[in-house]
């Protein structure tokens, strides 16, 4: 197993990118089930994926009577498919191509029943190759899955306490599967100005304003696993704000703050708390967000 800072894992980019790859692709498919299985809730939050104890799941989804649930377990490399009567199926999470794994987990879906009409294009990535069409042979190195699911764990809950210091709406910590990063989302009641977003996507999403925050592990041309903060639309004098730890970004209008200097840090949670802290504070004034009747001491669990 590679070296620690604390319980926070090693993520090299470079050591697993192919592997990621691959899951991203894996990931897309369970998402698009929850997609097909789901009404539209507000903002999409009927089809993200959650942080459980072995990996990420859909959580339950109803299905004719029945309930379906798909989880990817990355500690016994399997993704489950299970229905609330008892039926279940297993494929096997390995080195293979998308192709091969699309074709299986149609084939799973359609043994216990279900009927999901999956577009096999994916999403939010440079140069989409269709899942049937998508050939090549990938890597799938276990132990990297396995420090990804501990680094979603750890993020996972310092997002949850996080978020009980607002008590305005706030979305739950949501895996969105397009972009592959884990976050949550708070608003500040008010209806999005400016020009209209330029697809229906981004127009659900984006209807009222938002502060969001969250990590995702070097995908999207970043190159290495990083927290961030951004609000839409962006409020005049945001960028010019002072956080710590963590810098503005220009290229990409927002907050950033790299995985390692987290992990480096004395107490990683402190160090990732107060960038949680300070990038809202430094969003919510810029937009003027009445932060008095918006907040609340943030909370810890009674056991601790």
């Amino acid at each position: 197993m590679a070296k620690t800072g604390g319980d926070w894992p090693e993520l090299e980019w470079d050591q697993w990118k192919d592997t990621h790859a691959w899951l991203h692709m894996a990931t897309q498919m369970v998402g698009k089930t929850r997609l097909a299985l789901t009404p539209l809730q507000n903002h999409w939050w009927n089809v993200p994926l959650y942080v459980s104890a072995r990996g990420l799941t859909t959580s339950a989804m109803p299905w004719r009577g029945d309930v379906l649930e798909v989880e990817f377990d990355f500690r016994a490399h399997v993704l489950e498919l299970r229905m609330c009567t008892g039926a279940s199926t297993r494929l096997p999470l390995r080195p293979q191509s998308v192709a091969a794994f699309w074709a299986d987990y149609k084939a799973a879906l359609a043994a216990l029943g279900v009927e999901a009409v999956i577009w096999p294009m994916p999403v939010e990535v440079a140069a989409p190759v269709r899942f049937d069409l998508d050939t090549e042979v990938r890597p799938y190195d276990r132990d990297a899955v396995e420090r990804l699911h501990q680094a979603l764990m750890r993020v996972d809950a310092l997002l949850k306490q996080f978020s009980t210091g607002f008590q305005g709406k706030i979305s739950p910590v949501h895996f969105f599967w397009g972009s592959f990063d884990l976050a949550v989302t708070r608003f500040s009641g008010r209806v999005a100005g400016g020009p209209p977003r330029p697809d229906r996507m981004q127009q659900e999403a984006y209807s009222h304003e938002v502060i969001s925050a969250g990590w995702w592990p070097g995908n999207g041309g970043y190159g290495a696993a990083a927290f961030y903060c951004y609000a839409a639309p962006v409020p005049d004098g945001m960028a010019g704000k002072a956080v710590h730890p963590g810098a503005w970004d220009a290229a990409l209008g927002e907050f950033l703050l790299r995985y390692d200097e987290v992990r480096a840090s004395a107490s990683p949670e402190a160090a990732l708390m107060q960038f949680l802290e300070t990038t809202y504070a430094a969003a919510a004034d810029a937009a003027a967000w009445d932060r008095a009747a918006l907040e609340r001491p943030v909370a810890t669990a009674p056991c601790r």
